[in-house]
Parts: C-alpha cells; structure tokens; sequence
C-alpha cells in the first residue's frame, strides 16, 4: 500500500475506487472491466499531472516521503560486492552514515551515504540520517582510502541536516563537517554525489562537494529546512510553503543556478511508488558521470572540483 500525501488525496480517493470495482468484479459476474480501465487510466493521468506541477514545499514532502529508497536500498539495488566499513578509529561508529566497499558495474568503488532508517527502529538505531562529528569522520577515513586504493567516490546524500545535539557539539560537529567537506575537494580520484531525498545544510554538503552533483527529480536541496527558515523569518514554521518557494529548494531551480549538475527523472508519482526502476536510473546516471570523469589526472579532477564550486553564485 502506498502512503499518500495530503495533496495526493484525489489520487488516492481514485485508487480506491479502483480496488473496490475490482474486488467487486472477483466477487460476482458483473462485468465492470472497462470501467475498472477507464478509472486507472484516470488515476494515472491525475498521478502525472499533478506531479508535473508540485510547488516546491510539496516536493519537500516528497523528498521525505517514509517509502522512498533509503541507502540500504541502493546498496542492494544498485551496487555488487557491498563490504561494509565501520567506525571513525577515534570515538565510535556512527549509523547514520554508512559506507564501505563495493562494485558499480564493472567498476570498483567506495560507497558513502546518509542512512534514515525505514522503521520505528531503524530509525532511532541511524539517528534519522543525522550525523554526528563520528560519522562525518567514518567518512573522511573512507574517502582516504578510497583515495589511497585508487577507487572513486559514489555519495548518496539524505539528510535533514547535521545532529544539532550538545554531545555532537562537545565532539566538534563544525569541524568534522569542514574537514569532511575539505576531503572531497582534496581527493585525486572522482567523485560523483546524488541527493536522493533530503540535502539539508553543511550535514549534506560534507558528503557532496563532488566533481558532479546529481539530484532526483523531486528531491530537495537547501542550506536550511524551510521549517527552520520559516521560524527565523517569520517566527513561525507554518510558513514553510513560503520559506520552500523563496529558497528554491528543487533540483530545477538549483540546476538553473548552477549547483547541481544533473537531474535524475523519478518514475511516476516518486521514486517511492517505483523504487527499483528509480534506483537503476540513479546507478546509470552515476555510471555516465564516472565514465565522464575516469580519463581525468587527480591534479585536473581537484581543479575541477574548485572551479565547480568557486563559479556558484559568480
């Protein structure tokens, strides 16, 4: 079952429909087939065009959608020979951020991304994808590494933010994020980041300042939540329709500006209703962007890092 949103609502009053004529077909000899087909193709055209015209804050909802692929997901979709690595080698090993080993195709990688959880459970165990000062230090070890054997870079960005709690603060939350955001810049070997979800604040940008930057068609990237601006603005987080709009949080609007360098198409209605097919056009995207980046030396890849990120807002 799909979890709809609150804008989705005539979507789903129209699937439900759908399923009730069915299980009234099943049950009986009417035939009501044609008009069982005529509904579906009314809710999938509903389904397309209102996703075809989501106002910024919708995309927000979507981004954060409870069913969409988390990292595990794309791990098991996306990538072969997985080979998990843990810990910072100083304090402790963070969940929310994940990473290790593995095989793109015919190509060896290193692996990093945010881990939200996908239950009650899971979600507390990962701390809802937000780091702390440990786990951006798990990944500045995996970077180096990566960088040492040679193997490029693949991050998948899902945060709302860096943990804003006082033990993370005791830890040096700034400073993990800095040295973390300095090592993708520093790496000899490419580098491709996709925001897949949320990309909130200096907990996404440590994970993406990458030679290319992709985004999902609906998710949503921003130095700030649009609760939290709306809060600072406005002093209220019911503002947070304004606040999405006035930040241009959408991957349309960041590629027009120059901050991400593609967008990844979803399946229709979001990746959550089709999250194979959206995990395999992720992994073929970040498959061209790596090919398009292998012939590059490290001094070229690191100049072109610098240049991508000097020219935003030049």
């Amino acid at each position: 079952m799909v979890s709809f949103l609150e804008f989705e609502k005539p979507i789903a009053e129209l699937e439900a429909r759908v399923i009730e004529l069915r299980a009234t077909a099943s049950a009986g000899d009417i035939d009501i087939g044609g008009e069982i087909e005529k509904l579906e193709h009314r809710a999938a055209k509903l389904l397309v065009d209102t996703y075809a015209k989501l106002t910024p804050w919708q995309k927000t909802q979507v981004a954060r959608h409870p069913d969409r692929p988390h990292f595990k997901d794309y791990v098991a979709g996306m990538f072969d020979n997985y080979m998990p690595l843990a810990g910072d080698r100083a304090f402790s090993d963070d969940q929310a951020i994940l990473g290790g080993f593995a095989t793109l195709g015919d190509r060896r990688v290193m692996v990093i991304g945010h881990e939200k959880g996908d239950d009650t459970a899971s979600r507390v165990r990962h701390n809802f994808g937000m780091a702390k000062p440990e786990g951006y230090r798990k990944a500045i070890r995996l970077m180096q590494l990566a960088d040492r054997f040679g193997l490029p870079v693949v991050t998948l960005v899902d945060t709302s933010g860096a943990f804003p709690g006082v033990q993370a603060e005791e830890r040096g939350q700034a400073e993990a994020i800095a040295r973390s955001t300095e090592q993708c810049l520093a790496l000899g070997v490419p580098m491709v980041a996709a925001v897949v979800g949320e990309g909130g604040s200096g907990g996404a940008v440590a994970l993406a300042a990458a030679n290319r930057v992709l985004m999902f068609e609906h998710a949503v990237y921003s130095v700030i939540s649009p609760e939290g601006c709306a809060s600072i603005l406005w002093r209220t987080a019911d503002r947070a329709s304004d606040a999405a709009t006035a930040m241009q949080v959408t991957a349309q609007h960041l590629k027009a500006l120059g901050v991400i360098d593609r967008i990844v198409p979803e399946p229709a209605g979001g990746a959550h209703r089709e999250p194979m097919q959206a995990i395999a056009r992720l992994g073929v995207a970040i498959g061209e962007e790596l090919d398009s980046l292998a012939a590059m030396s490290a001094p070229d890849l690191r100049t072109d890092r610098a240049d991508k990120f000097l020219a935003i807002g030049a």
